[in-house]
């Protein structure tokens, strides 16, 4: 199992490069569109709520399926998500402010949409920083859970970011929103109601009393 769990990392890791694999071809070969750099903008912050939001049904799909062994890709889903996001906010930065920080503020200020990105992302930078083995001893189980709670509050601004920034068709960020509604509401009743989420026993293990939940 554990080779197998592996080779699935390994195959999620170059899958989650494909995106920015098939950006940079496309920018070798000026197929961006009339704004290519608004284009890759758009595309790395799609990206992050992609990521945070297949990082965060990882949960609810091994208790659902019985598969306790799909929480081993859950960091490295997460750490996709602040990868892009941080593509993204660098893209912000150079291309459209040439790294002008006075620009920058003032434009945070102006307009509300950067500014809920911006927390969106500062939101999943102390997540990415203790998402190793070491600082999750450091910091203890308890308080290492609590702090990653926060990736549902940088998943809910980086929707309503989304949802301010395009003017008229508001289709995708609903799509978004959706998901992480659904996403909240089985947290809730994984908490409040757990016998509606219990998982199903693990394939091939004795079934035995649900373990308790951290």
């Amino acid at each position: 199992m554990k080779e197998e769990t592996g080779f699935i990392k390994f195959v999620i890791f170059v899958n989650s490069l494909v995106p920015l694999a098939l950006l940079g071809y496309d920018a070798y070969y000026h197929r961006l569109g009339a704004n290519p750099l608004e284009f890759f903008t758009h595309t790395t912050g799609t990206l992050t709520l992609v990521f945070l939001l297949i990082s965060l049904a990882v949960t609810p799909l091994r208790k659902v399926l019985g598969l306790p062994w799909m929480i081993k890709f859950r960091r490295m889903l997460g750490l996709f998500a602040f990868f892009y996001g941080f593509l993204h906010l660098l893209a912000y930065f150079w291309f459209d402010k040439s790294f002008n920080l006075s620009a920058a503020t003032s434009d945070i200020l102006q307009r509300p949409f950067i500014a809920v990105g911006m927390l969106a992302f500062f939101l999943l930078v102390p997540l990415a920083i203790t998402s190793t083995n070491a600082m999750i001893k450091r910091l203890g189980g308890k308080r290492w859970n609590r702090l990653h709670r926060l990736v549902y509050v940088a998943a809910i601004a980086g929707v309503f970011h989304y949802w301010l920034l395009v003017k008229i068709d508001t289709r995708i960020p609903l799509a978004f929103g959706a998901v992480l509604l659904a996403l909240l509401l089985y947290r809730v009743a994984n908490k409040y109601l757990p016998k509606w989420t219990e998982r199903r026993p693990a394939r091939g293990a004795v079934k035995t009393s649900p373990p308790v939940e951290q």
